[in-house]
């Protein structure tokens, strides 16, 4: 039987050629869940709001040809099972053993011959469980991602889904199945894409921006101009021959009401805060390794969202990237929220964004061969990926089961080792570091180092706020 193929946009499609065995181009993400797993109520979630979108369904095909587009075609074996998989951690079965599996599944590729994604659903962990989810890139960006999560979680425990049929949810041949009419995934996450503001500065509506398009043009030819002339990062401990293996660790939740304290008194978003406390933590990091940082500057990609979050979820990538520079060398923590607090704000009337999701589409049209070189100078002007997702506010259940914790990184393309995840979630904050293993061995002493920045912060603005 012969089956449909669509061709991959340009833009997933270099993301698929970016793939390496050094850098597998993975977005990683967790929800701990608080109470007992019912998990045929987990699989009818997963079947009823993730496999409506095709693509979860779908396999990538290589392209016969060299300069060909990978297809995306159904698979006539598929089977849910297959992607989620029962897992059990090693005694004592605590947040030490759950960063370690997280680590060991980042560093594991997925199984091309099938759909490029699955949940791994850990038992028994504290009071509750944990599902891991594992996305390949060409298929959705982060902020889709974090969407998608967020769809499969409700307002209460015991909300009842009824999905509508739409375009999304149609099915070809034996997938296709009779939905009744009620409260669709596009009503769903429309409640839910008012927090899911952005992965990055700032969510920009493209659409709705009115923009000269002589004035525009010049713009972004003058920053094509910039980002591909500009200087590779200094070398650090950050940068070298990367290995297979990934490491990650993460925060204990932070208090989003502190750290909303610390930019009331600094003048600082809750992004400008956060970024100053990585900042710092990176800097200790690199002086307890032996590193000189004085005078240093390092950059981080930040993803930028390209899309509209009041409509439904679409899949694929849509997003742009802009340069931050972190004031690596800055001791004073006050003077380095400030130079992150200018540069932020600079970042966010550029075009930047424009100019790499351009780059990325002419890049998906090329050799893969042609591509790796092309993205090993543009990787080369930065040393780690840092993303910023604020989620809801409120309390979200997944199969009955309250959300306590999430946390998604986006995978480090080319030769970037380092990357940085912040997200907040009912009043709290969470931090994530994921790491090459072979350069940087313990990312949970940067987090350890986060937790003294983020705490002589609070005690600066708390003293403040006194003298005040």
């Amino acid at each position: 039987m012969s089956l449909q193929k669509d061709k991959m946009a340009n833009v997933d499609n270099a993301w698929w050629q970016m793939e390496e065995p050094a850098n597998l181009m993975m977005i990683t993400a967790f929800m701990i869940i608080e109470g007992e797993l019912d998990y045929p109520r987990l699989l009818k979630t997963v079947e009823q709001r993730l496999l409506k979108f095709d693509r979860f369904r779908q396999r990538v095909v290589e392209s016969p040809t060299v300069l060909g587009r990978a297809t995306w075609e159904l698979d006539p074996y598929f089977d849910l099972n297959a992607h989620m998989r029962r897992v059990g951690l090693p005694a004592p079965g605590g947040k030490k053993e759950l960063e370690q599996l997280v680590s060991d599944l980042m560093s594991t590729p997925l199984d091309y011959s099938k759909p490029l994604w699955q949940f791994h659903i850990v038992e028994g962990y504290e009071d509750g469980y944990v599902v891991i989810g594992r996305l390949h890139h060409c298929i959705a960006d982060g902020i889709a991602l974090m969407r998608l999560l967020l769809s499969m979680t409700d307002e209460t425990p015991d909300f009842i889904y009824v999905e509508e049929e739409s375009k999304n949810s149609r099915r070809r041949g034996p997938f296709r199945r009779a939905l009744g009419p009620a409260v669709g995934l596009a009503k769903f996450t429309g409640k839910v894409t008012g927090t899911v503001v952005s992965e990055s500065v700032k969510t920009v509506r493209r659409p709705g921006r009115v923009v000269d398009a002589t004035k525009y043009g010049v713009r972004f030819t003058g920053r094509l101009g910039k980002v591909t002339l500009r200087w590779p990062d200094p070398h650090t401990l950050f940068k070298g021959d990367l290995s297979i293996l990934k490491k990650a660790a993460w925060s204990d939740p932070l208090s989003l009401a502190d750290v909303k304290a610390i930019g009331s008194v600094t003048g600082g978003t809750v992004n400008d805060v956060m970024a100053t406390a990585v900042t710092g933590a990176l800097r200790r990091y690199m002086e307890g390794r032996g590193e000189q940082t004085a005078g240093l500057n390092f950059r981080a990609y930040i993803p930028f969202n390209l899309r509209p979050l009041d409509q439904p979820i679409e899949l694929g990538n849509e997003f742009g990237l802009v340069f931050l520079q972190l004031p690596i060398g800055t001791v004073d923590q006050i003077e380095r929220l400030q130079i992150i607090k200018q540069r932020m704000d600079e970042l966010k009337s550029s075009t930047e964004p424009e100019v790499a999701i351009t780059l990325l589409s002419a890049a998906g049209m090329l050799p893969k061969d042609i591509e790796t070189q092309l993205f090993k100078i543009f990787h080369a002007k930065a040393t780690a990926v840092m993303t910023n997702v604020p989620g809801p506010q409120k309390p979200r259940y997944l199969a009955g089961g309250r959300l306590r914790h999430i946390l998604g990184w986006v995978p480090q393309a080319g030769e970037i080792s380092l990357g940085i995840s912040i997200l907040s979630f009912d009043g709290e904050i969470l931090v994530g570091i994921n790491t090459d293993a072979g350069l940087v061995p313990d990312p949970e002493t940067i987090i350890d180092l986060l937790n003294i920045e983020f705490d002589e912060l609070l005690k600066l603005a708390r003293d403040s706020a006194e003298v005040e």
